[in-house]
């Protein structure tokens, strides 16, 4: 399900345990690491596709998650265009998310990598809040970025710690608005 603008509608997945920290995956047989997202069937809605995303992605069940917020409306970001497939119609330019904040309120040993047939995730760990901002790829980093600002004031409120400020960007990343946006300066 691609929209009138190119976009596949999608949702993201921030899951934090009772230390503040949030779950982390490589993707399956490659370097690249992130949060749990997928897209969202046209039957679905964000809450909907959020909680089967959890389940394939992570193992885990409504009853092992609490959600504590989500954002409001969609989060956007552009493809870079080697990735972008040109001769599928309607044409996919990038992903818009509606991204959710979950707490884990069950034992982390219910987390499963390989609770589908076809697993997304190959490792995962718990790492410091603003460490996947600065360590996503780097056309998803403005999104990862909006997406923890909007829910650092809850976690700092409910696991009684100072998260600081996001990360500065690395000297190599290329600013939002500069028409290389998605792609690493060389």
């Amino acid at each position: 399900m691609i929209d009138v603008d190119g976009y596949r509608p999608n949702v993201g997945i921030v899951l934090l345990n009772a230390d503040g920290r949030l779950f982390w995956a490589r993707r399956i047989n490659r370097d690249g690491w992130q949060f749990p997202q997928g897209g969202m069937r046209s039957d679905e809605t964000p809450l909907e596709a959020m909680y089967r995303e959890l389940e394939e992605e992570t193992g885990l069940a409504p009853e092992h998650v609490e959600v504590v917020a989500s954002t409001r409306g969609w989060l956007r970001y552009k493809l870079p265009q080697r990735y972008v497939r040109h001769h599928q119609h309607p044409t996919c330019i990038g992903q818009k998310q509606v991204w959710f904040l979950l707490r884990l309120v069950s034992d982390e040993a219910s987390l499963r990598l390989d609770a589908c047939d076809k697993p997304e995730f190959d490792i995962w760990r718990w790492v410091d809040f603003w460490y996947p901002a600065a360590h996503v790829v780097n056309f998803k980093r403005q999104v990862y970025e909006r997406a923890l600002r909007h829910f650092a004031p809850l976690v700092e409120g409910m696991c009684r710690i100072e998260l600081g400020c996001a990360p500065p960007r690395e000297a190599g990343d290329v600013p939002p608005d500069d028409p290389r946006h998605g792609w690493r300066a060389a």
